[in-house]
């Protein structure tokens, strides 16, 4: 009997360890740790038993999840191990790429052929199909694909 408590007692610290240890090992053993108290009581205690158990480690993993998820996080220790912030704003650019196509800037690095330009005050990575260009010469924007700019000297 000592060991299938334990196992349950280990299976349970092991879930709420999980808290602190992210990655899913740690719950992936604790999981193992309470079918196998499951398995000894089996053994032990045949199938009554075995339910007994199994309803005991249902009802503790329960118990963890829920405290885990919704007391813990107004706790003071818990405010610092959830994110309290939403994230917010796009993933997507505001930046229109047909309307940089034709557009002129100045090289911010030299061009070799990978660097940086500035076109209207914006810094964008770009790539030269003239070859190597010289920072602060005189470019045009010939396509913009996913912040990517090719450009040429003008």
């Amino acid at each position: 009997m000592s060991v299938i408590i334990g196992l349950l007692i280990l299976g349970f610290a092991l879930i709420a360890l999980e808290i602190f240890i992210p990655g899913g090992i740690v719950g992936i053993f604790g999981g193992i740790s309470l079918l196998a108290a499951v398995g000894f009581a089996y053994e032990s205690y045949s199938m009554e038993g075995a339910i007994i158990v199994f309803g005991v480690g249902l009802v503790g993993v329960v118990a963890c999840l829920w405290f885990e998820f919704k007391v813990l996080p107004k706790t003071a220790a818990g405010k610092k191990f959830f994110l309290q912030d939403q994230v917010t704003g796009k993933s997507q650019s505001d930046v229109c790429e047909s309307d940089w196509v034709g557009k002129q800037g100045t090289t911010a690095t030299a061009l070799s052929p990978t660097g940086y330009v500035i076109v209207e005050g914006r810094k964008f990575e770009a790539y030269s199909r003239s070859g190597f260009l010289d920072k602060g010469e005189l470019v045009r924007v010939d396509s913009f694909d996913q912040f990517k700019v090719t450009v040429s000297k003008v």
